[in-house]
């Protein structure tokens, strides 16, 4: 595979050379300055635009000393420059003399009501359409204030995130979730490091429900990408933020940067405390022997966490620009817990009562590095070639350990310890290559390498005549290695009304488990084509239709093959399945968009297709339930979604969401059959107010619908999320109060009956309480708005 990627590499150079063009070149150039003062103004944007259509034909941003050069084989243009602050400039009716139009000195005049209505768009989330992605523009949305990525998730359409923290896009839990593009150390499925991301971090949410094949095929439902802010001001900016709140959640965060002519460096420091309480309770039911095992308790998950951010972009000239950043996130958990249970027999009697408490301690290290190239041609400001290089390492070291303790009846006292050492490494390498052959022509191409290196060493002993034995049964090293290689080639076609763009990836996988210690293994290595088809068609000016398919995997996580389990309860334990073979997915939908000056509307109508779907499938013994996921079968869903928001005056805005699919589910699991239709819906519906003094409101209604698995019905429910903001010293201070889940009504509730026996799980995190104040110095304000988006 590294050869492929070698050979692939040296050809993409090639085609970047041979594609490179050197038609007749118009030159435009001049100085943009300060009307007031005259001195230079760096990153105003330079446009050149089609006289008939008003779409762009390329541009740049100007240099330190305001200077401004711009090649084009355009004859039919003019000249737009604009600045955060300043009166927009447009020249026309240009006449080139050999081949040069030089504008000179150009005197930028201050627009105050311009500046000022900038800032108040910035305070609101917004949701764009491009031809192949949604784009949530986060504002403000005041029950996020204080929280994390994952409550900034919750406000995104389609999106929601259960108690747990598990992310699903349109009902389905196969998503992929990115860091500004890329794969992340933050999104593992260890630990909680998503949460660590704050909302005044974040700058939009991408949320790719049909993904071309520029992107990685991976996440049956989609791609979730979130895009961090990085400040650009030159001179010294920056931003802090401190939020305390019920249970305990208390964090600091400071983002400094520090431009100067040649370089930008920036950085970000988060600290923080808190707990995660959850309540439980679970029914056992022998149905064959007609025996009862019933357990409630509470559990938590104390976290002490500390996140550093540093980089820098070194800007070799105005087409040259090198990033590089690293990360180091470090949680240290404890997770005690208490859990009550009752044995019943046939005649539903109390057989014994026991307690079982936990005491758990783990530190989870984690690092990121990446390095990035980017490189602008000059013909055109989409014609890009970006190369990165990026890896990361998440570590966890836990112990813990169980005692049990009778209350009643027969003894079941009994002493448990585990320990486990996780390593992950994961080393990714892109070449992307961008090259617009004309104003609606566009070609990209690009690879991707993914090396993924897992390592799991766990061990259970039990107290025996007080010396602690190893459960050899219970004991392993599982090692996990999975390397995929991706090439792909896209075509777009953008007119003034219609556009059109095909694409097709190939990935190659390699896959190796191992259990170290019995020397079980399972080696799989396949190929697999994802071709993508998006269109686009724009019937008026606030009316436009989408259409699109794509193809998608969903390779096994590593957690439903780690044949390991947590022994919590241990009547109720969870285990992987190393032979677990991807879903594959193919995904269609149809979309129509209308915009208003009071109300915009997404309407869509989607179909998707799964093979080899993976379920958990739940056995029985002795009351205890052990949950497994194996393949079973396909499923068929069609679903409807409208989306929009209503602003009938400047003071308040409402913001809707439903979300219908049906499904067919039929596959086979040995002698069981497993075939199965229903439905499942959820609806969310948000309230903005501005009241007098710059104080602001929110609140957020959210319902999910009951729905069925192959052996189970998860129930609906109910919540509600609110927010109140209030600016202080001229907007550079803000100070945010907000309650998540104000009724605490928001739970998972499981119900599983079969033949033999019955299970029921209930958890519930319960009601959070934050307050926070953020203030920005420097040029920033308050880390609520980013001001110049960024272009190099």
């Amino acid at each position: 595979m590294r050869t492929t990627f070698t050979q692939y590499i040296l050809l993409l150079f090639l085609i970047i050379i041979s594609t490179t063009t050197f038609a007749q070149k118009t030159q435009v150039k001049g100085t943009v300055v300060d009307g007031n003062s005259t001195n230079p103004i760096e990153f105003a944007t330079v446009v050149l635009k089609d006289n008939s259509t008003q779409k762009n034909i390329t541009g740049q941003t100007t240099a330190a000393d305001g200077n401004f050069e711009i090649n084009t084989d355009a004859n039919n243009f003019y000249v737009e420059i604009s600045f955060i602050g300043f009166e927009t400039k447009s020249f026309k009716n240009l006449t080139a003399s050999n081949g040069k139009i030089d504008l000179g000195t150009i005197k930028m005049g201050e627009n105050e009501e311009l500046l000022e209505e900038l800032v108040i768009q910035g305070e609101r989330s917004t949701t764009e359409f491009e031809l192949d992605k949604k784009v949530f523009n986060v504002g403000k949305d005041l029950s996020s204030a204080g929280g994390s990525a994952f409550d900034v998730l919750n406000n995104v359409p389609s999106v929601n995130v259960n108690i747990e923290g598990q992310i699903s896009l349109r009902g389905s839990t196969g998503v992929q979730i990115l860091i500004n593009g890329k794969p992340s150390v933050l999104t593992s499925e260890q630990g909680n490091a998503l949460g660590t991301i704050t909302a005044d971090m974040i700058e939009k949410i991408e949320v790719i429900t049909n993904p071309s094949a520029k992107y990685d095929a991976e996440g049956t439902s989609g791609i979730i990408n979130i895009v961090i802010k990085k400040e650009e001001r030159k001179g010294t900016n920056g931003s802090f933020s401190i939020n305390t709140g019920a249970p305990h959640n208390h964090s600091f965060g400071l983002s400094l940067n520090q431009r100067t002519e040649k370089l930008n460096l920036f950085t970000q420091l988060g600290a923080g405390y808190r707990e995660l309480p959850n309540e439980t309770e679970n029914i056992n039911r022998d149905l064959i022997n007609n025996t009862t095992v019933l357990s409630n308790g509470k559990e938590y998950r104390n976290e002490q966490f500390y996140n550093f951010t540093l980089g820098t972009d070194y800007y070799f000239n105005q087409r040259n620009v090198l990033t590089i950043s690293g990360n180091f996130a470090y949680e240290i958990e404890d997770q005690p817990s208490k859990t009550y249970f009752s044995s019943l027999d046939e005649n539903n009697q109390v057989v014994s009562e026991w307690y079982r408490e936990e005491t758990t301690s783990a530190t989870n290290p984690k690092w990121q590095y990446e390095a990035q190239y980017k490189r602008d041609f000059k013909d055109n400001e989409d014609h890009v070639l970006l190369f990165s290089a990026m890896g990361s390492h998440f570590g966890k070291d836990q112990s813990s350990e169980f005692n049990n303790t009778t209350t009643f009846g027969e003894t079941v006292d009994g002493n448990q310890q585990t320990a486990t050492n996780f390593q992950e490494t994961e080393n990714t390498f892109k070449l992307d290559y961008t090259k617009p052959f004309s104003e609606k022509f566009t070609l990209e191409t690009g690879g991707q390498y993914v090396l993924n290196d897992v390592s799991n060493d766990y061990s259970v002993s039990n107290l025996e005549d007080g010396e602690w034995v190893e459960d050899e049964n219970l004991t392993n090293i599982f090692e996990y290695d999975q390397d995929v290689l991706a090439l792909y080639g896209t075509g777009a076609y953008e007119g003034d009304k219609w556009g059109l763009k095909l694409g097709l990836r190939v990935e190659f996988t390699d896959l190796n488990t191992l259990l170290k210690n019995t020397g079980e293994s399972n080696n799989q290595n396949y190929e697999n084509l994802f071709p993508s088809a998006h269109t686009s068609y724009k019937l008026t000016e606030n009316f436009s239709m989408q259409a699109g398919y794509s193809r998608r995997i969903l390779r096994p996580r590593l957690w439903d093959l780690n044949p390991f389990f947590n022994i919590r309860n241990n009547f109720s334990i969870r285990t992987g399945n190393p032979n677990l073979q991807p879903e594959f997915t193919d995904s269609y939908e149809i979309a129509a968009m209308h915009t208003l000056e009071e109300i915009s509307w997404n309407f869509g109508i989607y179909h998707r297709y799964t093979t080899n779907v993976v379920e958990n499938i739940s056995t029985s013994e002795n009351n205890v339930n052990i949950s497994k996921p194996y393949n079973i079968g396909t499923n068929k869903a069609t679903g409807v979604e409208v989306n929009g928001k209503y602003i009938p005056a400047k003071w308040i805005s409402v913001t809707g969401e439903v979300n219908y699919n049906y499904f067919n589910r039929e596959g086979t699991l040995e002698t069981t059959t497993f075939d199965f239709n229903g439905d499942q819906w959820s609806s969310k519906l948000t309230t903005k107010i501005k009241f007098p003094l710059d104080i602001d409101f929110e609140i957020t209604g959210q319902y999910q619908s009951k729905y069925k698995t192959v052996q189970s019905i998860i129930s609906g429910n109910v919540f509600t999320d609110m927010g109140i903001r209030k600016k202080l010293f001229k907007g550079r201070g803000v100070l945010n109060f907000s309650v998540r889940d104000i009724f605490a009504s928001r739970f998972r509730e499981s119900e599983t009956s079969q033949t033999s026996f019955y299970t029921y799980s209930y958890r519930r995190r319960g009601r959070f309480i934050t307050m926070g104040f953020s203030y920005g110095f420097g040029k920033g304000e308050a880390m609520e708005f980013s001001g110049q988006r960024r272009r190099y």
